[in-house]
């Protein structure tokens, strides 16, 4: 999934868009743009803050003065298919509000605004969960997603869990994970999901805490070092994240290993042991 912020411009000349894939727009703030199917007859839509933006792919859109900043999120053919298992057409809106849309496109602007710490694993899970969305409340003769029983056995569950292992400090896809099992991007998501209780989003970030709190336990580690070779971008996101994870934070947990409280009270801790 490509994401790209369209600021406001300032052309005023008509100019044709056209985009060679499916796209979701939502604008960030009031404004208003300027499009129709000819260049001589555009109409002005105004938008507040959530609103979005779902045109037909591979047709010409006419598009003049724009005072309005929008988030543009690019959707695989890939990720539609397999969210319904066969080509679909969506309807087109140049104006509509759908809350689950919003919340997955504004957790991408949030993403992206911290500079997709996540990676690309966090980013294709939400594509997917757009796909399903968008096929469930707006495809053209849509028919119900198929659903499967059961889930992935456990020689696929240990080769996943070999797969993230091996790869902690990279950026690993969906896809790639999916393509280790032998499934599509769509059918393993559901699976894997149905066999853990957890998205592969969830259990990569689990699985790269449970591996900091092994090298934590090293009192002569530095925070940021455990964070690197954890797969984090940054020292704040791990922080962030081992937090939600753990209730307390990297130092703390590793505070709490070797100065165990007893009865409330807790010993002084030598400063080298807790160096960040």
């Amino acid at each position: 999934m490509r994401v790209q912020l369209v600021p406001p411009q300032s052309v005023t000349e008509p100019r044709l868009w056209v985009r060679p894939e499916q796209v979701l727009g939502m604008v960030l703030r009031p404004g208003s743009i300027e499009m129709g199917v000819r260049r001589t007859e555009l109409t002005e839509f105004r938008y507040v803050a959530g609103e979005m933006i779902l045109p037909h792919r591979h047709e010409g859109k006419w598009v003049g003065l724009m005072n309005a900043t929008y988030l543009q999120l690019s959707i695989s053919d890939e990720a539609l298919m397999a969210a319904s298992d066969r080509e679909v057409e969506l309807r087109m809106y140049r104006k509509f509000a759908d809350p689950r849309l919003r919340g997955l496109v504004a957790a991408v602007h949030v993403e992206m605004a911290a500079g997709f710490p996540n990676g690309r694993l966090f980013l294709d899970s939400v594509e997917q969960a757009i796909a399903l969305a968008l096929i469930n409340g707006h495809a053209v003769g849509q028919r119900p997603v198929q659903r499967h029983r059961g889930g992935l056995g456990s020689a696929r569950l240990r080769k996943i869990k070999e797969l993230v292992d091996a790869n902690m400090d990279d950026d690993l896809s969906l896809d790639e994970m999916a393509q280790s099992v032998k499934l599509s991007t769509a059918h393993f998501a559901r699976m894997f999901r149905k066999s853990t209780g957890q998205t592969p989003h969830q259990f990569v970030r689990r699985q790269r805490v449970e591996r900091a709190k092994a090298i934590l336990r090293a009192p002569d580690t530095r925070v940021l070092d455990v964070a690197v070779a954890c797969g984090f971008k940054t020292q704040q996101h791990f922080a962030q994240v081992f937090r939600d994870v753990c209730g307390v934070s990297p130092t703390e947990y590793r505070q709490d290993f070797w100065f165990p409280k007893i009865n409330g009270a807790s010993d002084a801790v030598p400063q080298d042991a807790l160096r960040p």
